[in-house]
């Protein structure tokens, strides 16, 4: 499997999720988001978002948002700037891998 995993890497076709350590992440997230939002990302205050259940990219992207500054939150800043690139990615797989709370209700 590791070989499998490091030919898709060498031809660009591994996603941040398989390319990231989820154990990593969720250790990251225990020490820096679970106060926000929650252990496994699903937040039960209304004013810190769920990130369980999201996409790798879109929670990759928002943490780097955050450090580059195009992205506004004084707090969120403030976490985000001194993460690796590594840390990121390992982040959002923790999170993106987590089953999220919402539901659609029809």
């Amino acid at each position: 499997m590791k070989r499998i995993l490091i030919a898709l890497a060498a031809l660009g076709m591994v996603t941040t999720a398989a390319a990231a350590d989820i154990k990593a992440g969720g250790a990251k997230a225990a020490e820096i988001c679970a106060a926000c939002h929650g252990a496994d990302g699903n937040s039960t205050d209304p004013n810190n978002p769920r990130l369980a259940g999201q996409y790798p990219d879109y929670l990759a992207k928002a943490l780097r948002d955050y450090q580059s500054g195009a992205r506004v939150n004084a707090i969120m800043s403030g976490f985000a700037k001194p993460l690796t690139k590594a840390e990121i990615e390992n982040l959002a797989a923790y999170f993106a891998a987590q089953k999220s709370s919402l539901a659609t209700k029809r």
